[in-house]
């Protein structure tokens, strides 16, 4: 038997070998600068920007601009040069209680927040008027959401115009069902929820596209089942109140790119800056903020040679649906697009009742796939995690953060999550710990959004994950692809095409 030899590793595998370890070392030494007390300190300024504007940071109100002045200043001492970008947008704020009442038949008063709420971008003004359904209303609904209600001009009868249309929830979006009710005529709308298990409550958030003439309202499905039965035995005439401004104000993105690395390779980082109105987002989104801002402080002291350019971006109006991360990529022109490999997102990295859960970029195990490359990011963030012996689950992108518009534009991207409203299970609550049966943020969208709703444990573990992800993409010098996974789950892409559910903080369908 001839002897064998193991031949030497080629000078390019040794160079890959050698780019391998130099990475983890640079990832390990970021990941131990990366403090929990170092995020903290960002997230206490933030609370206190709050408590001192009115208890929230929200696009165009002042705790934002003072959100925006505080990462702006920090960055600038670590050494970044910092753009402000400003983008227009449509500011809504309710300035009274909302009314929603029936007159007759049998009056009956509504109540705000459990029978219904308004709808964004409603008129401030008070109307009164005749119910008028649609004419595809689905009752009983569907086991699963198939209701085109208001979606098609044809859908509203001539004595829309002048009445309040009675709109069901479905399949088309919440503002193209808005636009179709205004050329109708309609002085007011009132959106039914559609019925099926998920879909009977109000939610808060619904929005209308744009500033509309009319006010209108999102109800329960009782409340609006109830109009149309009674509608279909004569005149039901209700009246809506809503107080509020709706006015054109600025907002702002904060980007900062660090000093080395190629310019025509860029990784973009991005976490929401802005909260909710009704609360200070300490963790939504205060803790991927704070997050993002301590990894781009120690990678700024460093002055880290990076063989990609990392951009640090702090996106405004993500609540408002994604304005900022839209504004930014429609800023760019192709040329511009092509030097972004990928997009990094960190939205909520801190809930008391957190899961470990990472984008499924590669649609293996939700419906949704991102574009080429994806896949690739997600299984960096998964193996990251099995190194350190920790459980993760797959999470869809399913448009509610800021990954949206990059997806949309072909832009490979991926990130963490640690849970909103929903509940966790009983088998979550095996692998990770926390309480069964209670939401994973049970403050989301909430005032008590505060410095006391973060989880220093999640925290640890996520901004581990997240250091090191800037370091494996800021250093890697090989495309962003996944072609083989890609092309796997082209089925999922196409099925991800259709009308999302979300668009960051609001329910668009």
């Amino acid at each position: 038997m001839a002897a064998t030899t193991n031949a030497a590793p080629s000078a390019a595998a040794q160079r890959g070998l050698i780019g391998d370890l130099i990475t983890a070392l640079i990832s390990a030494d970021l990941q131990r600068a990366v403090t929990v007390a170092g995020i903290r300190q960002h997230l206490t300024a933030l609370q206190a920007i709050a408590t001192a504007n009115g208890g929230n940071r929200a696009a165009g109100l002042p705790g934002y601009k003072a959100s925006v002045d505080y990462v702006k200043q920090r960055l600038q001492r670590a050494g970044y040069r910092v753009t402000v970008q400003p983008f227009p947008f449509d500011f809504f704020q309710e300035t009274g209680t909302p009314e929603f009442a029936r007159v007759s038949p049998s009056p009956r008063t509504y109540t705000p927040a459990t029978d219904f709420a308004t709808t964004l971008y409603s008129a401030s003004t008070e109307v009164t008027g005749r119910v008028v359904p649609t004419r595809n209303l689905v009752l009983p609904p569907t086991p699963e959401p198939s209701s085109a209600s208001g979606c098609e001009a044809a859908d509203y009868p001539p004595e829309t115009a002048g009445a309040i249309a009675l709109i069901q929830r479905g399949t088309c979006p919440f503002a193209q069902k808005a636009e179709m009710a205004e050329a109708a005529g309609a002085i007011g709308v009132i959106i039914m929820n559609e019925g099926q298990p998920g879909r009977t409550d109000v939610i808060e958030g619904v929005g209308l596209g744009a500033p509309r003439p009319y006010p209108g309202v999102f109800t329960t499905f009782e409340v609006g089942n109830e109009l149309y039965t009674q509608a279909q035995s004569g005149p039901v005439n209700v009246r809506i109140k809503v107080q509020a401004i709706n006015e054109k104000r600025t907002n702002w993105n904060v980007i900062a790119d660090t000093w080395f690395g190629d310019p025509n390779k860029i990784v973009t980082v991005g976490a929401h800056l802005d909260s909710v109105q009704v609360g200070p987002g300490i963790n939504d989104n205060g803790s991927g903020t704070a997050t993002n801002l301590e990894v781009a402080e120690q990678v700024g002291r460093r002055q880290l040679l990076l063989r990609n350019k990392v951009r640090f971006a702090f996106w405004g109006g993500e609540e408002l649906g994604l304005l900022g991360s839209t504004h930014y990529v429609a800023s760019l022109s192709d040329a511009e697009k092509k030097k972004i490999l990928l997009n990094l997102n960190f939205d909520m990295l801190a809930s008391p009742n957190f899961v470990r859960f990472v984008y499924d970029g590669n649609g293996s195990d939700t419906p949704d796939a991102g574009p080429d490359g994806s896949g690739l990011i997600e299984n960096v963030f998964l193996a990251h995690f099995a190194r350190k012996n920790l459980a993760t689950a797959p999470t869809a992108f399913d448009g509610r953060s800021d990954y949206g518009p990059f997806i949309e534009n072909g832009i490979p991207a991926g990130g963490l999550f640690s849970g909103a409203e929903n509940v966790k299970s009983e088998a979550e609550a095996r692998i990770y710990g926390g309480t069964a049966g209670q939401p994973y943020d049970a403050c989301y969208h909430q005032p008590c959004d505060g410095i006391a709703n973060i989880s220093d444990r999640a925290l640890d573990q996520f901004s581990d994950a997240v250091a090191n992800a800037v370091i494996v993409f800021g250093m890697r010098r090989d495309p962003v692809t996944d072609t083989a996974e890609f092309a796997a789950t082209a089925a999922k892409r196409a099925a991800a095409q259709r009308s999302p559910l979300f668009k960051g903080g609001l329910t668009i369908r």
